[in-house]
């Protein structure tokens, strides 16, 4: 930060100068100490860029270190949840119906969790699936639709049935620049899975937002698996999560009580981007599917 520089102070006559000036000395003298020993007399004001004048002598407070915690609810702001619905995505062109499918085993390692992946072959691509996510901080309720991802829907449906996603914990809370909480990992952390892939369903004319439900995946192609996200606010990513459904009122409910509890600030350092462990634990009791 630049601020004006403090004039240097004036400078004495030589030893050898006119006595005819010493009169004009002892002014210019006298002007020079009262600018710099009499208060705000002659004193540069301070500027911040993007903030105004500051008032000479007034603190100014440092600029937030990138370390530092992220707010939450008891040390932070308030979370800011938007009211309105994203509306859901719809394809520009509807897929085969059926549609083929297959999971191939996960390059990365072994499953969390022993899970049996579905039969490679057709999947219906019409109609919806219910589910409810029984949790210790309530019922979230889903709609499933197959018309978006039937790869997906078919994945989700195998491993409720199977029991895969009870008693597993959501690892991940974002309420700021990414407001969803991330579910389905056997091994808490982020990098379990179900020892499967499954196909990449998404399209470029996907939004993400409040009420909708998506896979997480690594980065690379077809690398989703057990790992899903439940949005409640603004998330602002690129078109390449596939969305599978939506969230109920009621679970809206749930996710925005989550939220507005804020991030466990001792995990959010493991992550970067200021999201971590809801301080709202959110243990799947019971994952039930119906259709």
């Amino acid at each position: 930060m630049t601020w004006p520089q403090q004039p240097g102070p004036p400078r004495r006559s030589g030893a050898g100068a006119w006595v005819a000036f010493g009169a004009v000395v002892v002014v210019v003298v006298a002007f020079g100490v009262t600018a710099f020993v009499a208060p705000g007399f002659l004193r540069p004001t301070r500027t911040v860029a993007g903030v105004g004048q500051v008032v000479p002598g007034a603190s100014v407070a440092a600029p937030p270190s990138s370390d530092a915690a992220p707010p939450s609810a008891g040390d932070g702001p308030p979370v800011s949840i938007p009211a309105a619905r994203t509306p859901e995505p719809h394809r520009p062109q509807p897929l085969a119906d059926p549609s083929s499918c297959s999971y191939p085993a996960d390059p990365n390692g072994p499953a969390a969790k022993p899970a049996t992946p579905p039969a490679d072959g057709p999947q219906p691509a019409s109609g919806t699936v219910g589910a409810t996510l029984a949790t210790t901080a309530g019922d979230i309720g889903l709609t499933l639709d197959r018309a978006l991802a039937p790869c997906t829907v078919a994945s989700f449906v195998t491993l409720a049935r199977e029991g895969f996603y009870t008693g597993t914990s959501c690892h991940r809370l974002g309420t700021t620049d990414l407001q969803m909480l991330q579910c389905g990992d056997p091994a808490g952390d982020g990098t379990g899975g179900p020892g499967y892939t499954v196909p990449d369903e998404f399209f470029p004319q996907l939004t993400y937002g409040r009420g909708l439900v998506a896979l997480a995946n690594t980065g690379q192609p077809t690398s989703g698996g057990s790992q899903f996200f439940l949005m409640f606010g603004d998330t602002p990513i690129p078109p390449t999560y596939t969305v599978f459904g939506t969230v109920s009122d009621a679970g809206l409910g749930v996710l925005d009580k989550v939220a507005r509890g804020g991030v466990d600030t001792s995990s959010a350092s493991a992550y970067g981007d200021g999201t971590g462990r809801p301080r709202i634990p959110v243990t799947f009791t019971a994952v039930t599917v119906q259709g």
